[in-house]
């Protein structure tokens, strides 16, 4: 899924796609295994079709980059898919959790318009949703090509199942990959996404199982005599290295 920004709203947030590989530039590698992109990496731009009407990525993404800090994308794979059609349908139910957190999001499947029109249909009917995000209908495999959504040595018709995290400067920020068989976790996805918000707004970095509210690591290059103001109310040393404060956005 795509997240995206709404013209007459603003957003803070982070972006997902499916997988991709890149060596190099985003959509251009050398590697056996296809194109692939690291973090760190421009995603690539595309204009294609979908459930809501043609879309051109940049521009839907982002008609205001410096009001956006977070945008969402994944991608199912060939339809009819019953993992992906709970998944469309929970990301359906988690609009609010989206909304709250200024983040948009679009789906991508190597199928046609049609074919997702009805697809949504099922998923609406199924899952009791109204799935009223754009699901990008890429039947020629173009976008999944460039993404490096689909492995050359697997089933043309299954794209790698991927959430990627986008910043405004349309880098990826984050990814994270399951199998096909294996529906994704979307409380890891909200949980990724509130992370990296608060560690974009203050230096710290979440620790293994955080949650929003949750302690903090001061991160290392933040001398004792800095975070003396940037954390009033103290810190816990454990180690030089290792200083659990409380969550910095919880006043």
């Amino acid at each position: 899924m795509f997240n995206t920004i709404n013209k007459s709203q603003t957003y803070k947030g982070i972006f997902y796609i499916t997988r991709s590989y890149c060596t190099g530039k985003p959509g251009q590698s050398s590697s056996p295994a296809g194109n692939f992109l690291r973090i760190g990496d421009v995603v690539p731009d595309f204009k294609q079709e979908s459930s809501l009407g043609p879309i051109s990525f940049y521009k839907y993404i982002y008609p205001h980059v410096k009001d956006i800090k977070i945008n969402f994308i994944t991608s199912p794979p060939h339809l009819p898919y019953l993992v992906c059609t709970t998944e469309l349908g929970r990301v359906a139910k988690l609009k609010p959790e989206f909304e709250k957190r200024n983040v948009k999001v679009i789906a991508l499947s190597v199928d046609g318009v049609n074919d997702h029109k009805n697809w949504i249909k099922d998923i609406n009917e199924t899952q009791g949703v109204n799935v009223d995000y754009p699901i990008i209908a890429d039947s020629d495999k173009s976008v999944a090509t460039k993404y490096g959504m689909i492995h050359p040595l697997a089933d043309s018709t299954f794209t790698v199942r991927s959430v990627y995290f986008i910043g405004p400067e349309k880098k990826l920020r984050a990814q994270i990959t399951y199998p096909p068989s294996t529906g994704r976790s979307f409380d890891e996805i909200l949980r990724v996404i509130d992370s990296l918000q608060l560690t974009d707004k203050f230096k710290v970095g979440t620790p293994s199982d955080w949650k929003s509210g949750g302690e903090c690591v001061i991160i290392p290059s933040v001398s004792d005599n800095e975070a003396k103001s940037l954390f009033p109310k103290g810190w816990k040393t454990l180690k030089s290295y290792l200083r659990v404060v409380s969550d910095p956005s919880k006043k």
